[in-house]
Formats: C-alpha cells, structure tokens, sequence
C-alpha cells in the first residue's frame, strides 16, 4: 500500500483506554517469548462489534494461507482488541469532504484528511493505537505489530510500526499481510506510479538498499553474488519466472524488481521468493528460536541430562545438533536433549553446545541462514567433579501444539515436557489408536509423512516416566479433509465437454467467474485461483464488492486506477498506462480453497476461450418479425428474434444473430461483419467476401453453408456448429473451430478445417 515513512505523526498524548475489552485470539506461548498481533477497530460503535469481529476473522484466516505467515503462525500471539466508537466509520471516507467521525483512533483516509495526500493513505493517532495495544498483557513495542481496522468499505492502509487497513474493503483481507511487508519485513512498494493512474517517472540514483529492487542487470547480478541471484530463473512463487522487471519504488523505469507481481506490487499474489526469504528472517528475528532449558550459568556434571526448549514451526522441525569441545555427537536424532552419562567424558571440564538451525527452503543466503535469526548456539561448561542434585518435579506436558482446534494434514505437532535432571520422558504417539513409529525427535511428529487418509483423525502423544510411573496424555483433532470450491460462470456461447478434460467455454465479451469454497469442519474456505499457469491469485470477488463475481475482459477493467481481470498481455492486474495487448484466444483459468487449517485442495480448472465481442447494434430486431429483413446499412442486431423469412446483408452493413431463427436464407455479399450465434437458419447460408469477420458459433443451418471469400481481418470462425453442407472458397484463411468441430450432415469442399461428417 504505502511505506513506513508515509504513516501519521504521533500525538503527544494518549487517550483514555476506558470500556475496551481484549480477545486473546491465538496464545502460542509467553508474549515475551512470541511475536504477537495486535489487532484494534476504529469506528466500530457497540452494534458495530460483530462486524469488527468478523472483519477480524477475514483478515487472520487469509493472513494465515499466505507464506510466511503460515508456516510460522506459531511464532504469533494474536490479540484483538473491540474498542467503541462513538460513531460508526473514519475521517475523510471516501473523500476530503465528507464528514470528521468522533472515533477512539482518530482513524482518516487521505493521510488524516490532508488534501496533499492521496486518498487510501489511510493514517491512525500512534499515541492513542499504543495506549489500546498496551491493554494486551505482556505485549510491548518491541514484540508486538499493530494493525488498526478502519470501520470502512473504502480501500486503504499504511505500514509502519502501526500499520492501517480498512476492515470490510473486498481487498481488505490483503491490505495486512502487504503492510506487514513494510513494517515487518521493511519491504518496499513494487508500485511504478505514487499516484494511482499516473505513471511514475525514472530512477536515477544509486543502488537501492531494498533487497528486491536494483539498478543491475542479470548477469551484474551473478558476477557479484548480488541481490536475488541465487534465486534468478526460479519459477516465481507469485507467477512467471524470478529474473528482472522495470518498475518499482513509484517510478515507472530505470529500477527492477524480482517477479512481475507480487504482494508488493499487486494485491492478490503470494510474496515472490526474494521478500519471502526476508518475511521469513524478519519473523525469526523478532522471536527467539531457542527459547530456554538448562542454565547456562554455571557448570554442570557429567550426570545429568541436558535440555534446551526451540520454536516449533507448522510446517517443519527445526533441527538440534549436539557436540562436544567442538566434535558433533552421533546419532542424537534431532533430540532437544543430551544424557552426559551416556558419553562416558574423560576427567575435566569440557563444553557442551547444541545448535539449533531452520532448515526452511525460503532461506538460501548463508548469511541469512546462519545469522541469529535461524540459527542460535547454547553452550555449557560440564565439569566431571561436580554432582548434580536431585531435582524432584510431577511429569507435565508444559508445550504443545494447541488443542483449542483442529489440526491440518500436512502440520507438523509438538510436545514438551517437564525436564528431570536424571532421565528422559518417553513420548508415544499414537494415531485413531494405533502406534505411529517415532520420526527423528519423539516430541515433533510431521503428519504429512503418514499420508493420511481423508476424514478426522484422532492424534495423542502420551508422555511417562520410567522411574515414578507418572503419565500425561494431550489429544488432538486432525482434520485430512481437504476443502472444495464451486465456479459459478457466467452464460457462454459454447460449451465443449470431453472425458478427461476440463470443460470449454467460449465467450465474446466479459465473462465472470464467483467461486464459494466448502469444507467439512468450521472456519473460512480461502479461495484462489490463477490464469493461464500464472501465480496462485486469492479471490476476493470484485474489488468494489466481494459479494460480486470476478470479472474478465480482453484488457481487464480499471477500478479507481488500476486494472483488474486483464487476460491480455501483463498479466491479471497491471497499472492502466501500462501497455498490453488484448486477451484474445484460449485461457485456463485453474482454482481452488485451502481451509481454516491450512489444508490445500485439489485444483479444479476450465478453459476460456474469448473472441472480439459483436460490433454495437445500430438497429435491434426482438420478437417476430413477418416477412424477410434487410440489413441495409450499420449494425442490424437480431436477439430472440423469429423471422419468418430470409435475410439479405448489404455491402458493408453487419448482421449480429442472437438466439434466433431464420425461417429462409441467409445471404450477405461484401458484409462488414456477420455474427450468427445460437442460433437456427432453415434454408442455405451464403457468405461471401466479408471484409471484417465471421462469426458462426452454436448455430444449426439446416441447408448449405458457403463461406466464399470470407477472409476479412481474421480467420473466420466456425464453432460447435451444425450445418447440412460445408463449402469453404476463396483466398482467405479456413476456418478455426475453437476446439469445438461443427458436425457437417452432407458434403464437405474446399479448406474448411475440422468439420466432421454426421
């Protein structure tokens, strides 16, 4: 949206916190020791607060299908914060002239109503949004990230250390994990203009400190081992090929970026590789992934077990590698304990480390693997002469894996337990009943190696000790199901269906595509899709109303200054001064939901395949009409028509047939265009030298049809038809048949493509 630099100054002073009530959403761990969430409303009356809360839920529900957030949810507390409002929305919304609310947050679009600004600057009194995230206990401005919601429908926001977001907004959802990337990662705009729909102007400085824009080219870029090297001609997790892209920092040329589109440039895509790798250190760092254990502060005897406490990823393990005066312990499996006595060290002192690492692929920079981010060291001097006291504790479970709801498929789940000084709890994990083998540490169990099947599932991890006797047990659901999502389309010309292929439609103008995701247990169904293999795009239905399907155009449709739904060149959002041809031709369009627990489904797809749409009617026939009909001149339009005879076009007037019936002939000579679609003909089809183009879709002629001359500017098209007789003539180009072949009952002559005989 817009960077930190461009957030509201802060007030002096702090409001009164008075009548606000703090929702624990999501508590993973101590908030000293977590990265915690805080989420206020601004302009959220009493009777406001089921619309908060829901605005709420969209927001942490798509934030968590998006990586890295959903591989590292678990690093996060989550606080929401209900403040009322005296009135309902925020200042200058939607623009400079509407009226100041009296709001806790002080919340406003255009940069506090400044009209300098642009309007989804979209700012919040700091003093008053710290005061309010203060109520959340144990959070500071050091572990904590605010988001304030905007009681508003108007897109907006701002990063910073209090970023902005309007809560109902179609786009609202991804308004957050965008200003994220500026206040968490300090990821830049991708943006080539400030203002929207006026392009930016061309860099000329030195090389950007930004870690995904630069001034060097590709091979620059691997002579120096600079920027995103390591991951140029990757395919790009927001689509298309990691290389270099002219656009970014609000300028329009002379800096590059990694990926065409991304999160930073448009709202929609996943973060390319190259922000992913700095969301992912940036996460890590504000938490640390070794999180306690034995003390360190004095040594310890060789007869004792040592402990350390880590992180617990959603989606991997972190790995835990012991060693001694410098020489790695064999054989430790990834445990977060090391028993001394078992080493059998000679007489002395002697250092014991365990290192703990996140072998996450979103990290390949070294220096970032290695920084303290991913990679922490905990030493210990073990001295031989020293005797460890006993320490007598009951056998707890003190971590885990939450149990307040269910579990994805694919996670990885932990246990912690207490740490006695002599022995080990033994952990046992066991799946519907059943004993699951131990992978690597016994207190990490990565799910996804079981290949479970789809339905609920029943996990405990059941904990004892040897020597006392003591049990504990932790339950969880697994939730294996995956989601569905329906496509609603809108009606086509042609529909083709073939076993074993995604069924084909043929549209000739906008089409629109809603898509409703299904799941067997509670929580939202994230729905997404992409266009012709490109990066996976989340749905929000229309940028100006999520209730309102998808739509897509030849050259996509601008929405207050950007372009949304272009299926020509560009890709699927693109700024509206950007060239671009049109989207022409044949389009798969792939979609699916990934669920409340992060479960992905299958991918469902169809194929597009869109033609120039009708020129505009000059003359509109509807009903019947008695006698044959002349199209004389301009556009003559049939819709639902019956004529009860034939139909003459003259030289360069146009006959566009919809949904109608031609009780004759139909003959044209020197047409401009001609259009018959779903639509019946009783009598012979002439058409000759058409100068345009052609356009024979769903139709049914019950006598010849003869395409003589009929060239034009493009191939004549000839789809999912039925005719009595085909005869293709002249110099132009045959026919192309959209991959729905017209069924021909008689003879076929000339170049006529693929007709098949009935």
């Amino acid at each position: 949206m817009l960077a930190t630099g461009l957030v509201a100054a802060t007030p002096a002073a702090a409001a009164p916190t008075d009548g606000a009530t703090v929702v624990p959403i999501q508590v993973t761990g101590d908030p000293a020791k977590r990265f915690n969430l805080v989420l206020l409303g601004d302009g959220y009356t009493e009777a406001d607060l089921p619309t908060f809360r829901s605005h709420v839920e969209r927001h942490l529900n798509t934030l968590w299908t998006i990586e890295p957030f959903k591989s590292y949810r678990s690093y996060f507390n989550v606080y929401a914060v209900e403040i009322v409002s005296a009135e309902s929305g925020v200042d200058c919304d939607p623009g400079l002239s509407a009226p100041r609310r009296d709001t806790a947050l002080g919340m406003g679009f255009w940069g506090g109503c400044n009209p300098a600004s642009v309007q989804r600057l979209l700012t919040v009194d700091g003093a008053a949004a710290s005061a309010y995230a203060d109520l959340a206990t144990g959070t500071n401005p050091g572990n904590r990230q605010l988001i304030a919601l905007a009681n508003s429908d108007t897109y907006g926001g701002a990063g910073g250390r209090n970023a902005t977001a309007s809560g109902g907004n179609a786009l609202s959802a991804l308004i957050s994990p965008h200003e994220l990337g500026h206040s968490l990662g300090e990821l830049q705009d991708e943006y080539d203009y400030y203002g929207r729909g006026v392009p930016g102007d061309t860099y000329t400085g030195p090389e950007p400190d930004s870690v995904h824009h630069t001034v060097l080219t590709e091979q620059q870029m691997r002579d120096t081992r600079a920027k995103w090297w390591r991951w140029l001609g990757e395919p790009s997790e927001s689509g298309g090929t990691i290389g270099r892209y002219e656009g970014g920092l609000y300028l329009q040329r002379g800096v590059w970026r990694p990926s065409r589109h991304s999160m930073m440039k448009s709202l929609g895509f996943y973060f390319d590789q190259v922000a992913r790798e700095q969301m992912t250190e940036r996460i890590a760092a504000r938490v640390g992934i070794v999180q306690g254990g034995t003390a360190t502060d004095q040594p310890v005897g060789v007869d004792r077990v040592l402990w350390v406490d880590t992180l617990h990823p959603v989606s991997h393990a972190l790995a835990a590698t012991w060693a001694v005066d410098g020489r790695a312990v064999p054989r430790t499996g990834n445990a977060r304990h090391l028993d001394l006595r078992a080493l059998r060290l000679a007489p002395g002192r002697h250092t014991v480390t365990a290192t703990v690492t996140d072998p996450t692929p979103f990290v390949r920079d070294p220096a970032v693997r290695d920084s303290p981010a991913l990679t922490q060291t905990r030493a210990w001097t073990v001295d031989t002469g020293v005797r460890t006291p006993p320490v007598t504790a009951p056998l707890t479970i003190t971590g885990s894996t939450a149990t307040d709801r269910p579990v994805g498929a694919r996670d990885v789940v932990y246990v912690q337990t207490s740490q006695p000084t002599d022995r080990v709890p033994a952990v046992r994990w066991s799946l519907d009943s059943r004993p699951v083998a131990d992978a690597g540490s016994d207190r990490d169990l990565d799910l996804g190696a079981l290949r479970l099947s789809r339905g609920t599932h029943r996990l405990t991890a059941r904990v004892s000790d040897r020597a006392t006797g003591e049990t504990a047990t932790r339950t969880w659901t697994i939730d294996a199901t995956r989601p569905d999502v329906e496509s609603a389309l809108s009606e086509p010309l042609l529909t083709l269906t073939r076993p074993g292929r995604p069924t084909e439609y043929v549209y000739n103008g906008p089409f629109t595509m809603g898509l409703t995701g299904t799941d067997d247990s509670a929580g939202q169904v994230t729905s997404e899709f992409r266009l012709d293999g490109d990066g996976w795009h989340n749905y929000y239905g229309w940028p100006t109303d999520a209730r309102s399907p998808f739509l897509f155009t030849a050259t996509g449709t601008d929405v207050d200054g950007l372009v949304y739904g272009n299926l020509g060149s560009g890709g699927l959002s693109v700024s509206p001064f950007a060239e671009r041809s049109p989207g022409y031709g044949r389009h798969t369009i792939e979609y699916r939901g990934i669920d409340a627990v992060g479960n992905i489904g299958a991918a469902h797809a169809f194929v597009a395949t869109l033609i120039p749409p009708p020129p505009a009617c000059t003359r509109v026939v509807t009903g019947r009409h008695a006698g044959p009909l002349l199209a004389g001149a301009g556009v003559t339009c049939l819709r639902e028509a019956t004529v009860s005879g034939g139909v003459i076009v003259r030289p360069g007037a146009s006959l566009v047939a919809e949904r109608s019936s031609i009780a004759g002939s139909l003959v044209s000579t020197g047409a401009t265009a001609v259009e018959l679609v779903n639509s019946g003909v009783q009598g012979a089809v002439t058409l000759t030298g058409t100068t345009d183009h052609l356009t024979v879709v769903g139709a049914r002629v019950t006598g010849p049809l003869v395409l003589a001359g009929a060239g034009g500017v493009t191939a004549p098209i000839l789809a999912g038809s039925q005719v009595g007789s085909l005869v293709c003539s002249g110099r132009g180009p045959a026919p192309v048949d959209l991959g729905a072949a017209t069924t021909v009952r008689g003879a076929t002559s000339g170049r006529c493509g693929s007709t098949p005989a009935a």
